[in-house]
């Protein structure tokens, strides 16, 4: 009898194949002795659609809504039911005793696995592979020591809740937005609020009424001091900055106090998945999305660092004796950085990051044991590795040490005040690459109460108020993050589909709302605007996930909350237009021309639902580079064929001038094809070509 292995992905899936030492490939899964593995592509099932249940739910109909089954079907996805009844087949094999589920170890991958199970009818032995990384150990480890799927019930529960919320009110809010105001109008459970707080920054920074402000330095001595009164520094009267300039200028200042302050700054604890999104961003101006990705590619492929999606900082207590392995590993490309550690034979000295209490189903990000080969990264995966392994790196650190230093001096009344700060101990900052220089040293600490000085000049400085800034993808996480909107896996997708759904634009690295977005979030119940209401959803399905929540009271509240969302919408009186409409008509139906803006230039549609018209208004821009200015060029069918313009350089190329580049896959397929098994030739595609030809005559 054999275990069937189900795995998420492919990749995954040919790892786990070769530690359970598995040779017999087949189309579709490969088997061993014991095992055999096979594996999902993403999702092989979905919940059903609205016109699954009743076909005329394909129309979209205002009276149709709400659509709420007494009980949510599922069905297989179309483009990857092939691989649903490979794995279907599996299943009903007689020598098959058990499943070993080995998707994500996570709330979306356990939905992955039971959605399958749940559709083929498995009733036999679920078995739960859930490890943190992805390297030959761990595999090895993990499968010594599965877990009852039993254990990770409520864990199904709970995605399953959270995947019927989302379509539930999602679905039938934006068919009730988009019937009603006759424009593709999304809304939905995590993304609205998201969407309600780019807005509410917005109405800051446009109320935002600047105002002007002085600032007084003084130079005292060989020192410079500034003016300060009751802690503010800033006067927000011109004539009143101009008196006191006039009154300490050539006056005598005596230091009133030296105040000397010890301080330390506890070493950083590891990255969970959103305070690395928050920092690529800040540090690289990577998008959330982007950091995801790149983050996949470092578990999976190079099996260097351990599980992304994660919403903890901490590590469990028996990782401890993991640490000098783990320090190993990185030496190859940290090994000035990592020496003290390993002389001190892996001792953490931020004791507090091992907290059992504090890691639920994954622990902090981290490197794993697997040696570190820094040639066979990309450079986005390098910065982002990078972060990973410093902040790591810093546990094995002391604490930073430094002292302030406040001078406070009195002039005829009035305050100045000089600051500086002297680092003790860099400590983790010696790693981290953020050790600070301090402020300007002006060696206050040699300085003695009540010695007087003279004042020099005095300069006054204009400045203005200024707004609050757009929110960066950094901010917004961190806002998500605070009132629980989404899940570490699920965030970048959020903003991402508020960018798709041009609800709001991304520009230099902020995020702003669009005309469409503003006018939807007005169009909305108040509750699905409220962060603090799908924070409480959120709260509801961890507890869920943990055992302790109620499912069915959980299901019975979102469709009371979707008849509910759904019959404002019918009953409302508000307006919208549509804020990309133009003056042309279309020419198929007479209705007014929209246009959107995709990734391949500005088009226009029509805004009649029932009407498909649609045609480019920018020319398409293709993958050619200009030579001159190297921005992409426009593409153009005219009557001697396809060319290239760059409208900004007046260059025209000829579609036929360039010949077609070898992408590296097709020159590694070449050169596998053209390589024999005893060469004297070089290795590079062209030598292998001439040698192939050679052959040939």
């Amino acid at each position: 009898m054999k275990s069937l292995v189900l795995a998420e992905k492919p990749s995954v899936a040919r790892e786990l194949a070769r530690v359970l030492g598995c040779n017999q490939k087949h189309k579709s899964y490969i088997e061993g002795n014991q095992y055999i593995v096979t594996w999902a592509l993403g999702h092989l099932i979905e919940l059903k659609m609205p016109e699954h249940y009743d076909s005329k739910y394909t129309t979209w109909r205002l009276e149709d809504l709400p659509i709420i089954p007494d009980k949510m079907g599922l069905k297989v996805i179309k483009q990857t039911s092939a691989q649903y009844k490979a794995v279907e087949s599996l299943l009903k094999r007689k020598d098959i005793k058990e499943v070993i589920i080995a998707t994500d170890a996570g709330r979306e991958g356990e939905l992955v696995a039971r959605w399958i199970l749940d559709r083929a009818g498995w009733r036999k032995t679920i078995q739960r592979l859930w490890i943190s990384s992805q390297t030959d150990r761990a595999i090895k480890d993990g499968f010594k020591q599965l877990k009852p799927g039993k254990q990770f019930e409520a864990l199904y529960e709970s995605a399953v809740c959270r995947a019927e919320a989302d379509w539930l009110i999602g679905l039938n809010v934006s068919r009730a937005l988009t019937t009603k105001y006759k424009d593709p109008l999304s809304a939905g459970r995590v993304q609205t609020p998201t969407l309600a707080m780019t807005i509410e920054r917005e109405k800051e920074i446009n109320s935002f009424v600047p105002k002007e402000y002085w600032t007084i330095q003084a130079e005292v001595g060989p020192l410079t001091a500034e003016w300060e009164h009751k802690g503010e520094k800033r006067i927000f009267a011109a004539d009143k900055a101009e008196q006191i300039k006039k009154k300490l200028a050539g006056q005598k200042a005596i230091l009133q106090s030296v105040d000397r302050k010890k301080k330390s700054e506890p070493q950083p604890l590891p990255y969970d998945l959103t305070e690395l999104q928050r920092d690529a961003n800040k540090r690289f101006g990577f998008s959330a999305k982007k950091t995801l990705n790149v983050l996949q590619g470092l578990y999976e492929q190079h099996k260097l660092v351990t599980y992304p999606r994660t919403d903890s900082r901490y590590l469990t207590t028996d990782m401890e004796a993991t640490m000098s392995d783990r320090l190993q590993g990185i030496l190859s490309g940290y090994k000035e950085e990592a020496r003290p550690a390993l002389n001190q034979k892996g001792k953490v000295l931020a004791r507090r990051v091992f907290n059992n209490e504090k890691v639920t189903d994954h622990h902090a990000i981290i490197p794993t044991e697997e040696r570190l080969n820094l040639g066979s990264l990309e450079a986005d995966e390098r910065k982002l590795y990078d972060l990973i392994v410093r902040r790591f790196l810093a546990l094995f650190y002391p604490a930073y040490e430094f002292e302030t230093i406040h001078a406070s001096f009195d002039c005829d009344g009035e305050t100045l005040t000089a600051r500086e700060t002297n680092v003790l101990e860099a400590g983790f900052k010696k790693v981290t690459g953020k050790e600070d220089d301090g402020e300007r040293k002006q060696s206050l600490g040699q300085l003695a109460k009540g010695k007087t000085f003279s004042v020099k000049e005095v300069h006054v400085n204009k400045k203005l108020t200024e707004p609050p800034l757009r929110y960066s993808e950094a901010d917004i996480l961190g806002k998500m993050e605070k009132f629980g909107l989404g899940t570490p896996a699920t965030r970048a997708e959020i903003i991402e589909r508020l960018i798709s759904s041009e609800t709001v634009e991304r520009q230099n690295g902020r995020l702003y709302p669009t005309k469409k977005g503003k006018q939807l979030v007005d169009l909305v119940n108040d509750e699905l605007t409220s962060p603090e209401l799908t924070a409480k959803w959120e709260k509801e399905l961890e507890e869920i996930a943990r055992g302790k929540g109620n499912p069915k009271a959980f299901k019975e509240r979102i469709r009371k909350q979707t008849a509910q969302l759904v019959s404002e919408i019918k009953a409302s009186e508000k307006s919208y237009r549509a804020h990309n409409l133009t003056g042309s008509k279309c020419p198929e139906c007479g209705e007014l021309l929209k246009e959107r803006k995709t990734k391949d230039g500005r088009i226009l549609v029509c805004s009649s639902m029932e009407c498909s018209f649609r045609k480019h208004k920018d020319p398409k821009l293709s993958n050619r580079r200009c030579p001159q200015c190297h921005k992409k060029m426009e593409i153009h069918n005219g009557k001697a064929g396809t060319y290239f313009q760059c409208r900004r350089c007046n260059i025209v190329e000829k579609a036929e001038e360039r010949k077609k580049a070898v992408t590296k896959h097709e020159e590694r397929k070449l050169k596998q094809k053209y390589s024999p098994e005893e060469s004297s030739f070089g290795n590079s595609l062209g030598d292998l070509l001439k040698a192939a030809l050679k052959e040939k005559e």
